[in-house]
Parts: structure tokens; C-alpha cells; sequence
């Protein structure tokens, strides 16, 4: 049985241990919780989800052109050797994908080549080309083939997108536009639309310009011919057209 005086004594020493806590901290409640650094919860807070950073990588996923891509680049892709990857290189340019592909699936086996074309690949005429190079484009089947010629002649890419964006998301019109694109009228076209031409910078957006306005293609290929050989110009040619002309 505890005396009164071991009562008093209990009392005592739990009241002096409770004030000696005080300058650690206090009595009772959490520790971890109230020693937790607040920059250490803002920078959990902070922390990207893993789902959020591979999303935005295979968003970023870089298509070579095999026209303008160097046989280094070329011989990295799965299925490449550095012997096809200088045969491609020695062969171009090539005027559109089938041309390619005649190329590569003589040294690919078909279960390569859609990886290899997730990777490499001229883009296609959404105008003109033909249901077997359509088909070449990584993950387009009989559906989407239907769909992409439904709506032609395209006069803007965006005007395909907006009729794709029907039938799948944003992220995966996005992802198909890499293989795509609408040729340019030469008269008419903004910077943004000319640079968006494979291979064009600064200085070819200069002489696109220079000339216009185009009356014909021949005026085109004869300009353009000053700077660049006859192969860069009929590489160039397949990406532009002219719609519009002065009387």
C-alpha cells in the first residue's frame, strides 16, 4: 500500500521530469511529429510521380529522318547494323517511305521493322500516299487508314488533327503526327509551317521567302537549286505545294 508521503514522492519526481522535458520538447504527444523539418515535407510534397516522368519521356520519343539522320544515329536503332545504316545513308534521299521501306526489309525481318519505324521513318503525305504507306506508320491499322483519307485533301495539319482527335486522344494524335504532315503553300506559309519543314532552318526559311511569290514549281527548284543539289531540292519539293498565286 502506497503511503501518503510515497504518494507525494511519486508526484514530486513526475512533475520534475515533465519540466525538464520542456526544454526538449515538452511533455507527451508525437516527437517524429513535431520534429519533422518542413522543408522535408514540402520536398515530399514536391516529388514527381514515376507514371507523370514516363509519360513525359515516351511523349518526347525523337523520330530520325532517315533522309537527314547521320549513319551513326541510324545504326543505334533496333534491327540496324551499321552496314544497312551506311546503305540507307548512300541510297538517300528517299523520295517517300515505301521507297524506303523496299530498302530496309531486305535486311529487316518483319517483326523488326515496327520497332525500327517507331524510331525511323520519312513522314507521309496525308494528300497522296498510298494505303500501303499509310499502313507503315507505327500503330496505324484498317481503321485509322479509313480515317485518315476520309477527310482528304488536308489544306492544314491541323485540320487533321482535329478530325483524328475524334477517334483517339490528344496524346496519340500527337504521337502520330510525327509520321505525317500536310505539304505548305510556298505563297502563303508562316515561318512556323516552313521551319516545321524536315531539314529547313533560318537560313533556307530566308530563301524560301526571298522568292515569292512562286508561279510554279520550276520556279522553285530553279531558286532553291542556287543553295542546295538537285537530290536536297526534290527532298524538300515533296513538303510544299503552291495554292495560291497573284493574277
Amino acid at each position: 500500500m502506497i503511503t501518503f508521503k510515497q504518494s507525494q514522492t511519486v508526484l514530486l519526481t513526475t512533475f520534475l521530469a515533465c519540466l525538464f522535458a520542456v526544454g526538449i520538447g515538452g511533455c507527451g504527444g508525437s516527437e517524429t511529429a513535431e520534429q519533422a523539418d518542413p522543408a522535408d515535407v514540402e520536398s515530399t510534397a514536391e516529388q514527381a510521380d514515376p507514371a507523370d516522368v514516363e509519360s513525359t519521356a515516351e511523349s518526347v520519343l525523337t523520330v530520325l529522318n532517315p533522309n537527314l539522320a547521320g549513319s551513326d544515329e541510324l545504326a543505334m536503332l533496333p534491327g540496324m547494323t551499321a552496314e544497312l545504316a551506311d546503305m540507307v545513308v548512300e541510297a538517300r534521299p528517299f523520295s517517300d517511305m515505301s521507297e524506303l521501306d523496299a530498302l530496309v526489309t531486305q535486311h529487316v525481318s518483319s517483326d523488326e521493322t515496327a520497332a525500327l519505324y517507331a524510331q525511323m521513318f520519312i513522314p507521309i503525305d496525308l494528300n497522296t500516299a498510298a494505303d500501303e504507306e499509310i499502313l507503315l506508320v507505327p500503330g496505324v491499322g484498317d481503321r485509322m487508314l479509313h480515317e485518315f483519307k476520309e477527310y482528304r485533301p488536308y489544306l492544314v495539319i491541323e485540320q487533321w488533327r482535329r478530325e483524328m482527335g475524334k477517334y483517339v486522344d490528344d496524346a496519340e494524335v500527337a504521337r502520330m503526327e510525327q509520321y505525317v504532315f500536310v505539304p505548305i503553300d510556298l505563297n502563303t506559309a508562316t515561318d512556323e509551317e516552313i521551319l516545321a519543314v524536315p531539314g529547313v532552318g533560318d537560313r533556307m526559311l530566308h530563301e524560301f521567302k526571298e522568292y515569292r511569290p512562286y508561279t510554279d514549281m520550276e520556279q522553285f527548284r530553279r531558286e532553291i537549286g542556287k543553295y542546295v543539289d538537285d537530290g536536297e531540292v526534290a527532298r524538300m519539293e515533296r513538303y510544299v505545294e503552291i495554292r495560291s498565286r497573284e493574277p
